[in-house]
């Protein structure tokens, strides 16, 4: 009920201006017009403010409903990153009508207040404002609520950064980077240039941990402490556990494990735990298979009796 205070102490401010004041005589009569108008002005606030409002509370009272802090919260982020953007149009939308209507209250500007209804309309309003970069930021903003590229709390690669999409306006978008710096890029940046979106239709992925060996390694010990370490911790989501031999250089053998998890935070410590874990394996039971460089020892001696025998 806050919200609605001002609103309500605006109303009996305009009642008392357009209805007390010229009952009442309280002021000169060639000032009633103004006092009108004022009244006017406040009434035109009064409601637009009521409007904007409810319509916040409204959709706070249905986004209860939608928890983002669950685990499986890809619908809660749908309909919050619709809602919020949705509330800002429609906020756009009545601020534009309230200063049109607050136009035509004056006779020197009435014809602007016209023309922004008669000549063209509210659509008249965006369509010739699209081609000023600000309104074509809104409509990219409008994109967005529609067809959802991103949503609230996705997880996204851009400009080489990871981070998670924080906030969504009409004009731009908040992005927290994992070391809580903020990317702020325009919503027209989602349909010019390409982006990762991780979580576009789950937050389940895919990690990877490259190990480098020598060539005597044990695949099969390898492969069996991969799975010992993944059953040994909670970070894994028991769907996809792989080794395999990616690569062979020329003095050691590249091991990709193939692990999941439930999200990209989580996959990125279990990364971090298995990589670590398997160093030490091949430490402490297999350091001959840590990567080594071979070298061969001539003696030179023997080369050079070798090489004058063969002159004679």
């Amino acid at each position: 009920m806050k919200k609605f205070i001002i609103p309500f102490l605006l109303l009996l401010l305009a009642l008392f201006f357009k209805i007390f004041v010229t009952k009442y005589e309280l002021i000169d009569e060639e000032y009633s017009d103004v006092t009108q108008r004022i009244g006017s002005i406040l009434l035109i606030v009064c409601l637009s403010w009521s409007i904007i409002a409810s319509i916040r509370v409204v959709k706070r009272i249905f986004l209860e409903q939608y928890d983002t802090s669950a685990e499986d919260n890809l619908r809660s982020r749908k309909f919050q990153t619709q809602f919020n953007l949705l509330e800002r149009i429609i906020v756009f939308l009545i601020i534009i009508i309230s200063i049109g209507l607050i136009l035509m209250l004056f006779d020197n500007v009435k014809r602007i207040g016209i023309s922004l209804f008669a000549s063209a309309g509210i659509a008249g309003i965006i369509i010739g404002f699209a081609a000023q970069r600000i309104i074509g930021l809104v409509i990219a903003g409008l994109q967005i609520a529609i067809t959802q590229p991103i949503r609230l709390d996705d997880v996204v690669i851009i400009e080489g950064e990871w981070g998670r999409i924080e906030e969504i306006t009409l004009t731009y978008v908040v992005v927290n980077i994992w070391d809580k710096r903020r990317l702020i890029v325009p919503t027209t940046y989602f349909f010019e240039k390409p982006f990762q979106n991780w979580t576009r239709t789950t937050a389940e992925i895919l990690g990877t941990v490259f190990i480098y060996t020598d060539y005597s390694v044990p695949f099969d010990a390898v492969r069996a402490e991969l799975t010992r370490l993944l059953e040994s911790t909670p970070l894994w989501d028991k769907k996809v556990n792989v080794l395999q031999v990616t690569d062979t250089k020329e003095y050691t053998i590249e091991l990709r494990a193939l692990v999941s998890a439930k999200d990209s935070s989580t996959a990125w410590d279990l990364r971090v735990f298995i990589r670590e874990k398997l160093v030490e394996f091949l430490q402490k039971n297999y350091p001959e298979s840590l990567p080594r460089q071979r070298v061969k020892l001539v003696d030179n001696e023997s080369e050079k009796n070798i090489s004058l025998k063969t002159k004679k």
